[in-house]
Parts: structure tokens; sequence; C-alpha cells
């Protein structure tokens, strides 16, 4: 399929997943307008942070999540707020040029198997949880507790791998985790690498 593209560092998105986001560059709430007119998916991908002077040539990572608009709210000055719903991770095959001020791409979107998964076993989701925790209390968050326990396996997990201070690449190796088991245990790693990190600047949650 073909998609615009939206660069966000730090921002990921699962299927099944949503994700709020608020529209103020132009360029951006042109193709918000040129996707509500079309099939109303966006392709969402992270930038790698490599300095250039063109950011319509930052490189970006090849695996992203498309996001279908389920919610859209144009502000009085052309702003939108817009929710999206994850559909399919997807692997870039090739940027192509349509013109646009946004950037565009041909996407394998049966690069993944995104079928619903089996829940985690009772250890494994006990411990999430109680990394989770952990590193809320570390983080000196105010967190509703019962309700995240209210999740399922795969919400609890992807909603954790979002909203968490994990970096770029961090972040990328939670998207591109080929099952929900791989980046359960790689999530638990990286919380408990942040929480112990804190206080700590020399340590920082990176992946190479």
């Amino acid at each position: 399929m073909r998609a615009p593209l939206f660069p966000i560092a730090g921002a990921i998105l699962f299927p099944r997943a949503q994700l709020p986001l608020h529209i103020f560059e132009p360029r951006y709430r042109e193709m918000v307008r040129d996707a509500v007119d079309g099939d109303g998916r966006i392709a969402i991908v992270q930038p790698q942070l490599v300095e250039v002077e063109d950011d319509r040539k930052q490189p970006i990572y090849p695996v992203g999540c498309v996001g279908e608009i389920v919610g859209l709210e144009e502000l009085e000055d052309g702003r939108f707020n817009i929710v999206l719903n994850g559909s399919n991770r997807f692997r870039i095959i090739s940027e192509v040029d349509l013109e646009t001020p946004y950037r565009n791409a041909d996407l394998d979107v049966g690069a993944f198997d995104d079928r619903e998964p089996e829940p985690l076993g009772m250890v494994e989701r006990a411990e999430v949880e109680r990394e989770a925790r952990r590193l809320g209390d570390a983080l000196g968050l105010a967190v509703d507790w019962s309700a995240v326990s209210r999740l399922d396996d795969e919400m609890l997990v992807n909603a954790i791998a979002q909203v968490a201070p994990f970096d770029v690449s961090a972040k990328q190796a939670l998207l591109e985790s080929e099952t929900l088991d791989a980046r359960t245990d790689l999530l638990v790693q990286l919380m408990q690498f942040l929480r112990l990190s804190q206080g700590n600047s020399e340590l920082q949650p990176t992946l190479q």
C-alpha cells in the first residue's frame, strides 16, 4: 500500500492501540486533509537522530505502523487534533515523490504477523505490572493502578511501551519485536534499567 509518512521521534503505534496527536505544522495539516479525503490512513515512523540540513531527507527507521484516523477535530486556526488506531506494522519498500510537502512511501503491510496474540503467562503478566509500579514510583508518577490492572495483556505492554520515557532506539526495538512475549521481555529489561539509572546520569536506557 501507499501512504503518507509522519515521522515523530519517541512516538510509536501498535496494532489495536491508539495514538492521539496534535497536528500544527502546515505540511502535516495538508497531510491530514489529504488523508481524510482519501483512505484515512497515515504511516507513523520514527526519525533516526542524525543531523541533516533538510528534514525532508531525515533518515527514518524502516519499520512503523499504519494508523487509521478514528477521531478528528479541526481547530479554528487550521490545526487538528486526531486519534489514530493502529492497523498493521509495515516495512518501507521505497519512498515515492508525489510532489506533496510531506513524504510518502510504498509499504509492505504483510511484513509482520499482527494477528491478536495469545495472552501472557501469569508470571510474565505479574512481572510487567510489578516493574511498571516500581518505575512509576521511581519517576514520581501518579498512576491509577487499578485501571492498569484491568487492561488486557497486549494493551498493557503496548501502552507502557508508548508512554515510558525510553529513547528512540529503545522504542523502535519494542515496535519491531516479533511477538508479544518478546516485547514483554524487552520491556521489563528496559523498565528495570531506566529505574536503576535514575540518579545516575551516566546510565541511559539505550539500544544500539
